[in-house]
């Protein structure tokens, strides 16, 4: 399995109180954190933190990224206009490890809204133990950002 040594977080205000857990999770393991979400609950738009953290996965400052807004389709959708970002939106555990799995997903969305803070916890620990399978799989992402 590939190390995660650092990790780009990026919340709007719908993600923050599950973010803070989450960090506390990644910290505990001892993953650092590019920490780029808000902290407050006051509404704010999604993009000014999203873009942040992708880019810091697209520059390769970060392995790997979390995001998290109210239905995690707008974090998921911003994230994914970096070149080779692959942030997958996931509401189950077998989401989670097959986005790993099949589409090395480097992003994992979290629709904060519609997932307990233990299954988003759940999911992060899915996400950060499972890896890309490759061969099959590996020549269908090549073609992702093909046009």
């Amino acid at each position: 399995m590939k190390k995660i040594n650092t990790i780009a977080i990026a919340n709007d205000h719908a993600g923050t109180q599950y973010k803070f857990e989450i960090v506390k999770l990644l910290e505990s393991k001892g993953i650092n954190i590019l920490n780029f979400g808000t902290d407050s609950e006051k509404s704010m738009d999604y993009p000014d933190t999203i873009h942040r953290a992708a880019a810091s996965v697209e520059k390769g400052k970060a392995d790997c990224g979390i995001v998290l807004c109210g239905s995690g389709n707008g974090a998921q959708l911003t994230a994914n206009k970096h070149k080779n970002v692959r942030a997958a939106l996931c509401w189950n555990n077998e989401l989670v490890a097959l986005a790993r799995q099949h589409n090395d997903a480097n992003i994992l969305s979290i629709p904060a809204r519609f997932v307990s803070l233990q299954q988003a916890l759940g999911f992060v620990e899915i996400f950060i133990a499972t890896d890309f399978e490759g061969g099959r799989h590996q020549i269908r992402v090549d073609k992702i950002g093909k046009l």
